[in-house]
């Protein structure tokens, strides 16, 4: 039987591919208007390189994709532990698709708007709904 709880996980690895490639479809044309060209760059060159130079609006969607790969790996394992306890219903699956919206709301606003108060506000939601997700998986696995 597959736990419910997997599919607000599988919902924000999906938003978190939608956001790499909005990152992806806005940086080549800023590199183009740049006139920053793939591969004459240092060897080894990274982003954060070329950074400086780039319109914000195109780095506020890097690093919202950065973001997407931190703190949402712990929600992938508190899942997984859930899921697996048999726990992924009732008020977990609840959390868990209130973190997820509130990660792609986070998303959107860091994208197109990022008022830095309004976004840690968003932050700080989803991160409570994360740590009721983590004690109740500590709680039930103990």
């Amino acid at each position: 039987m597959i736990s419910p709880i997997l599919a607000p996980a599988a919902v924000l690895i999906l938003w978190s591919l939608v956001v790499m490639y909005w990152m992806i479809g806005t940086r080549f044309p800023a590199f183009k208007s740049a006139g920053i060209v793939l591969g004459e760059g240092p060897v080894g060159g990274r982003y954060q390189d070329i950074e400086p130079n780039m319109p914000d609006r195109v780095n506020w969607k890097s690093h919202n994709y950065t973001h997407l790969m931190e703190q949402p790996t712990l929600f992938y394992a508190v899942v997984m532990v859930l899921a697996l306890a048999g726990a992924g219903g009732g008020i977990n699956l609840t959390l868990a698709w209130a973190y997820v919206g509130l990660r792609v709301i986070h998303s959107i606003w860091q994208c197109m708007v990022n008022t830095v108060t309004v976004r840690v506000a968003i932050f700080a939601l989803s991160s409570l709904c994360l740590t009721a997700l983590a004690i109740n998986a500590v709680r039930i696995t103990l």
